[in-house]
């Protein structure tokens, strides 16, 4: 038989394999995980609490003060209840007192919860396994986690900003903001510093959310992993509050949350914002290789 007449294999037509380097199937996994996130019962009940404190904020400052404009000028500091003396002259200051009241337990606890579930609630579910069958890779899957929870604080921050500026235009008139400085910008310009406050808000979270993650990858009960990263929420932020451990504060993750309000400064004080980015990223960096480094040796069992 000449080499012409020689047979050939028969062509391969049925379903090829996705591969898994392909983008479209990395951003596949992560709307899948960012869907599933967010699509869950427990999800929903968090954002709604979250969503339900700013109402509260607002109407006991409503029944507080009868509707009338009593506040002055926001503290020097421009805390929380600087804020809320705000609150009565301009609704707009609704969503920073918002935003102070649920940044140091609220909005952390959510993103715990959350992200202490993300690895470990699949494993107590058996669903972890079946998850890496998929020709996927766990970094890619742990990947997806991390981002899935980072939507969340966006989300969950955003929630409760929206909520705020809801109920602050409903219950107090609102126009021109006066700054912790005391000078005066246009509404419009207020909105916009609301939107970059909540997004500060929100990168504010990313070193606890790596956290919570590396956490989860440490065990295969989803209830303990969540359990844990509050707890270490809680033990961290009363070691912030000792004075005598003032020398550890700058490198605690929640050192810089409140550094926020400076954002309604004019002009915006960039200096604490920074420390709280490079830290919060610093955070990310150390726990996520952690998370990594655990999950892709981790046997999965469940």
């Amino acid at each position: 038989m000449s080499q012409a007449e020689a047979p050939t294999a028969p062509e391969n037509t049925g379903p090829r394999p996705r591969n898994p380097r392909n983008p479209l199937w990395t951003l596949g996994i992560l709307r899948s995980e960012v869907t599933t996130t967010l699509r869950r019962h427990r999800t929903y009940a968090l954002l709604a609490v979250l969503a339900a404190v700013p109402v509260l904020i607002g109407i006991a400052v409503r029944i507080e003060t009868g509707g009338g404009g009593s506040g002055s000028g926001g503290g020097p500091d421009g805390g929380g209840p600087a804020f809320l003396t705000q609150v009565t002259n301009n609704g707009l200051f609704l969503v920073f007192a918002a935003l102070a009241a649920t940044l140091p337990v609220f909005l952390p606890m959510a993103v715990g919860v959350v992200a202490g579930d993300a690895i470990a609630g699949e494993a107590s579910r058996g669903t972890l396994r079946y998850l890496l069958v998929a020709p996927a890779g766990r970094t890619r899957l742990l990947l997806a986690k991390y981002a899935s929870v980072l939507t969340f604080c966006l989300v969950a921050t955003f929630v409760v900003a929206a909520s705020a500026l809801a109920v602050g235009a409903l219950l107090f008139p609102v126009g021109e903001v006066t700054t912790i400085s005391g000078t005066r910008i246009s509404f419009g310009e207020g909105l916009v510093r609301a939107a970059l406050t909540a997004a500060v808000v929100a990168a504010s979270l990313v070193g606890f959310a790596a956290l919570g993650l590396f956490v989860s990858t440490l065990t295969d009960s989803g209830i303990g992993a969540m359990a844990a990263t509050v707890g270490l929420l809680i033990t961290v932020q009363i070691l912030d509050s000792i004075p005598q451990l003032s020398g550890i504060h700058p490198y605690l993750f929640p050192h810089y949350w409140m550094s926020f309000t400076d954002v309604l400064r004019e002009p915006v004080h960039w200096e604490e914002l920074t420390k709280n980015f490079q830290l919060q990223g610093l955070y990310a960096a150390v726990f996520g290789s952690a998370a990594w480094a655990r999950f892709t040796a981790k046997d999965i069992t469940a």
